[in-house]
């Protein structure tokens, strides 16, 4: 499998999750199972099925976590000189022609995306588009509303 990239804001939140599951879901879910095993016939026992469901959706989620950090390339965009050009873990500022209003976004990987805060997928069509541009340098991206038309006004590597 090849690497995947990922932020370092990406890959510590992958991190805290992990510990999370590890240190305080993980030795719930059990005790749980042992409390349900000791009411007896655990063919009827409904807490026992929802703890032991509980068990494999977190140990699914705990060997996720662990393959996606395994095949990540984090990479510190605060180290790298792109000379004002965008690249990924690049935030960047843009006017958008056609909604007469300013955006932020920030390249980040595939798993981290959210669009509500901002974070863009590296392989969406937006981040495709501002890949290699460089502060006044115009953009057209095709979206699912249509083109839209941008001006990057600013490129920080934070």
């Amino acid at each position: 499998m090849s690497k995947v990239p990922l932020t370092v804001r990406g890959a510590e939140a992958l991190r805290a999750e992990l510990n999370r599951l590890k240190r305080n879901d993980r030795p719930k879910v059990i005790q749980a199972i042992a409390e349900a095993r000791a009411h007896g016939d655990l063919k009827e026992n409904a807490e026992y099925h929802a703890a032991r469901e509980q068990q494999g959706f977190i140990e699914g989620r705990i060997k996720e976590i662990e393959s996606k950090l395994s095949h990540a390339q984090i990479i510190d965009v605060t180290t790298i000189n792109a000379d004002g050009k965008v690249i990924f873990g690049a935030t960047v500022d843009v006017y958008e022609e056609e909604a007469d209003a300013e955006h932020t976004f920030q390249i980040v990987g595939d798993d981290e995306a959210d669009i509500k805060q901002g974070l863009i997928s590296v392989s969406s069509p937006m981040a495709r588009a501002l890949i290699g541009k460089s502060v006044d340098d115009e953009v057209a991206v095709e979206t699912p509303n249509g083109l839209r038309h941008m001006e990057i006004l600013d490129v920080r590597y934070e």
